[in-house]
């Protein structure tokens, strides 16, 4: 049996590939709204995973959690039952104990949804703990080409489906 995949690192983007499923949808076949939350968080954590800093890695060894402290979605598009999507996630600007995040989930050429975020590392007493060193050059590997606006997130940027 094989593994799940994590995605892999491709043009300075994060890809993971997703399916959806009926339990993804709504009564009309289509991804209900939240549940583009969870194929983002999905892809955040996955980034993570192929960078070698797992979630549980920074939790238990590093006392960091991974939060989300601002998130902006923009839905431009539906998924049905059984598509085949990608979940593209690159960084922004980091800063001592946050950093700026870009999503996209596209379907071939088509962008879905598009979210800008502002992740936060907390402590176990759930106070502000600088990003790690490691993490922070590991993360350069999808940080520079296609950043968030702004560390405010004002707004999504607008770009046409053929952009990458």
């Amino acid at each position: 049996m094989s593994a799940p995949t994590s995605g892999a690192i491709l043009d300075g983007w994060h890809v993971l590939p997703l399916r959806v499923y009926y339990e993804d949808t709504d009564a009309a076949g289509i991804v209900y709204y939240a549940n583009w939350l969870r194929f983002l968080e999905r892809g955040r954590t996955e980034l993570l995973r192929v960078l070698g800093h797992e979630h549980s890695a920074l939790r238990d060894e590093r006392g960091v959690n991974w939060v989300v402290r601002r998130c902006t979605l923009d839905y431009l598009k539906p998924a049905r039952l059984d598509d085949t999507i990608e979940v593209r996630t690159c960084c922004g600007e980091m800063r001592g104990a946050s950093l700026d995040m870009r999503q996209e989930a596209r379907r071939g050429d088509d962008t879905l949804v598009t979210a800008e975020l502002v992740v936060a590392c907390m402590n176990e007493g759930g106070r502000p703990t600088r990003l790690p060193v490691g993490l922070k050059s590991a993360l350069a590997q999808v940080a520079g080409s296609n950043p968030p606006r702004s560390r405010h997130i004002q707004g999504i940027s607008t770009r046409t489906n053929g952009d990458t």
